[in-house]
């Protein structure tokens, strides 16, 4: 490509010097009028006076040695420019290979639900082109196919199914680390558990889902610190076990909030016209209720954003003062996951209050100048 603008902007010079009037013995014949006034009042003369060939000759010169040296400076800057770029998309190429040794993937979501948001989360940060596929929340068409029917789904080359947020983030981890295993082998690290809970509805869960599984040298050099991995383990546990818990009862908090929250939920997600009306309206009187169960059942002060201040407060006390994230200088799985849970709350209430009432806002910006960064070098 490079080459062949180089090869165009020759053509170009050469038929500028090929034409007539390049090849005129005269050379004021390639000198505008304008030009030739003004030069005969430089010399001071006029009509009648004296006019300098020699000097036109070597101006006409000169000016075609500017017009060379600018096709050919504007050549090779040209073949520098789309040498560069094309190097720079190269590498990008190489990246995304490198890292999901070019698989495809797609990613199944409710855009306000906090388990999605981690998934999008990691995926960002680690620069993993994914396709996305808004779910109808109501009829969930888009995963009739699938038995599993919760989100997030994250397909692997439309052929291998990955459920469970904690599992996809975990496996897709491994494989971006252990380039000698498949998905289907990592995927058997993460066996399915199902049992029945106190109400008799079956539920499934999955062993080592907050595991990345990595032989000794990877694991040292992705857990250089003696406590990273346990510290890193137990928070991502914590965002699942605790910290989304707190989310329904703090959006739905008051009917006014409730409202607000699904004017949100039902603008970012996939509705029709009919179905986003009863959504907004009869889904908000009905969380604004649910969120007071939720409230008794996860034993929740009276004012929850309480629980809500401490938890976060919590979290930033456990990275302390001498890091800018839990994974040190960059973020790790655990700063991911609490940042896709509590970025389901922006522009509502909730996420206002706890800026305000928390030293959240610090951590917070950085986490999202280093998602915003890796997604624009994507």
């Amino acid at each position: 490509m490079a080459a062949a603008c180089v090869r165009a902007l020759s053509k170009v010079g050469r038929r500028v010097f090929e034409t007539p009037s390049c090849r005129r013995s005269d050379p004021s014949a390639l000198v505008p009028r304008a030009l030739l006034k003004r030069a005969e009042r430089t010399y001071g003369t006029g009509p009648a006076g004296f006019r300098s060939r020699t000097s036109l000759a070597a101006q006409l010169s000169s000016g075609r040695a500017v017009g060379c040296a600018f096709l050919l400076g504007g050549g090779l800057g040209l073949y520098q420019t789309a040498k560069l770029t094309w190097q720079r998309h190269l590498a990008e190429e190489e990246s995304r290979a490198t890292s999901t040794n070019g698989v495809t993937l797609t990613l199944y979501q409710y855009k306000t639900c906090p388990f999605c948001s981690k998934v999008r989360a990691f995926l960002d940060y680690h620069r993993l082109p994914y396709e996305i596929v808004e779910v109808n929340p109501v009829m969930r068409k888009e995963i009739k196919w699938s038995t599993y029917r919760k989100v997030p789904i994250l397909m692997v080359d439309g052929t291998m199914q990955l459920n469970d947020s904690s599992v996809i983030i975990s496996a897709l981890k491994t494989f971006m680390i252990s380039k000698e295993k498949t998905i289907p082998e990592i995927i058997s690290y993460y066996p399915e558990l199902k049992s029945k809970n106190e109400s008799g509805k079956e539920v499934v869960e999955y062993c080592n889902k907050y595991w990345v599984m990595l032989n000794e040298a990877d694991s040292m050099q992705l857990y250089p610190g003696k406590e990273s991995r346990k510290e890193e383990i137990k928070w991502r546990q914590w965002a699942d076990d605790w910290l989304v818990h707190l989310i329904s009862p703090n959006v739905y908090r008051t009917p006014t909030e409730a409202l607000a929250s699904f004017d949100y939920i039902v603008r970012e997600g996939k509705f029709g016209m009919l179905e986003g009306f009863f959504a907004k309206y009869v889904g908000a009187a009905a969380m604004w209720l649910i969120s007071k169960r939720l409230k008794s059942r996860h034993n929740l002060q009276d004012d929850v954003r309480q629980d809500l201040y401490k938890a976060v407060n919590d979290w930033l006390a456990a990275i302390g003062k001498t890091r800018k994230f839990m994974g040190g200088d960059q973020p790790n799985l655990a700063d991911l996951a609490v940042f896709g849970v509590l970025r389901v709350m922006e522009g509502l209430q909730a996420f206002d209050d706890m800026m305000e009432n928390t030293k959240a806002r610090y951590w917070y910006r950085r986490m999202e100048n280093a998602i915003n960064i890796s997604k624009a070098s994507n």
